[in-house]
C-alpha cells in the first residue's frame, strides 16, 4: 500500500480496570488521557486510554455478560486484544479490503476520521482495526476519535518515549505475516531471530511462535525507553515477573527497547 500506515493504538482486554490501569501507570511512568463514557452502552466495557508519545495504550474491562468482550476473555483470557493503525490513503485500503474479500464488523466514515474494524476469522490474529484521522500526516498527528481532545494533557515521557512495535504469536507465525502483509500492502521478512517482520512508518509488526500457551493474538508490546533501570525497578518493586528487558504485565510481555 503507497502512502504510510503507522502504529496508532493497542487495546489490552482484562476484568477489572482498577486494578490494571494502576500498575501499568506507576511502572511507564504514564498518566491517564481519557475515559469513554460510550463503551458501556454499546459494547459493555469501560476503559481508559493512556498515552504513550502520540500514541496509545489502551485497556477495557467487560462490565456485563454476554458481550463479544467476555467471550474473548474467557476464550483467553486477560491480554492483547486489538492492534489499531493509522494509514493514508485510506480510500485505497478500504477498496483493498474489498478486492480481497475481508468482511468489515465495524465503519463509521465521518469528515474527519474514517474507521475500518476487520473480521478476524478473515485476518487470523488480533483484531486489526485501520482509520484515518484529518491531518494525521501533519506534526500535530491529531487523534480524538474514542481518546477524547484532551489526551496530550495526559503525555508523560520521563520514563517511556513511544510504541516500538506489536508482537504478534501465531501457531503459524509466517502464515499470519504473509496474510497481514497482504492486507497492508507491505512486505513481510523473516528476521535472524527466527520472527517474521512486517515494518511499518515509526515501527514494526513482529510475528513469533505461541510460547504461552494462550493462542494466537497480541502477545507483546514493545515500549521505547530512555530510563530502562527505572521501569524495572518499579516493575520488581510491584513484584511483576521481569525477565531481561520484558516486563509481564496484564497477560502482555513488554519488552523495553
Amino acid at each position: 500500500m503507497t502512502g504510510w500506515i503507522r502504529l496508532r493504538q493497542l487495546a489490552i482486554i482484562t476484568g477489572d480496570l482498577e486494578a490494571a490501569v494502576a500498575p501499568l501507570l506507576d511502572v511507564f511512568g504514564l498518566s491517564e488521557g481519557f475515559r469513554d463514557p460510550h463503551l458501556l452502552p454499546h459494547f459493555g466495557l469501560v476503559n481508559c486510554v493512556v498515552p504513550v508519545g502520540d500514541q496509545f495504550i489502551e485497556i477495557c474491562a467487560t462490565a456485563r455478560e454476554g458481550t463479544q468482550g467476555e467471550r474473548f476473555l474467557k476464550r483467553r483470557g486477560e491480554g492483547g486484544y486489538m492492534v489499531i493503525l493509522q494509514a493514508d490513503p485510506h480510500a485505497a485500503f478500504r477498496a483493498r479490503m474489498d478486492d480481497l474479500k475481508i468482511r468489515v464488523i465495524a465503519e463509521q466514515a465521518k469528515p474527519a476520521y474514517h474507521m475500518v474494524q476487520l473480521h478476524p476469522r478473515d485476518t487470523g490474529g488480533p483484531m486489526l482495526e485501520v482509520d484515518w484521522h484529518e491531518g494525521g500526516d501533519t506534526p500535530e498527528r491529531p487523534w480524538s476519535h474514542a481518546v477524547g481532545h484532551d489526551w496530550r494533557k495526559g503525555i508523560r515521557t520521563g520514563r517511556v518515549q513511544a510504541i516500538a512495535g506489536a508482537e504478534i504469536q501465531s501457531e503459524d507465525p509466517a502464515g499470519l505475516a504473509a496474510r497481514w502483509s497482504e492486507i497492508l500492502g507491505r512486505p513481510s521478512r523473516a528476521g535472524k531471530d527466527g520472527a517474521h517482520h512486517i515494518a511499518i512508518d515509526e515501527s514494526e509488526l513482529r510475528f513469533v511462535p505461541v510460547t504461552d500457551g494462550r493462542g494466537e493474538g497480541l502477545g507483546g508490546i514493545d515500549i521505547r525507553s530512555s530510563q530502562k533501570g527505572q521501569v524495572l525497578a518499579a516493575a520488581r518493586k510491584r513484584d511483576l515477573p521481569v525477565k531481561g528487558n520484558t516486563i509481564n504485565l496484564l497477560g502482555i510481555r513488554f519488552n523495553l527497547v
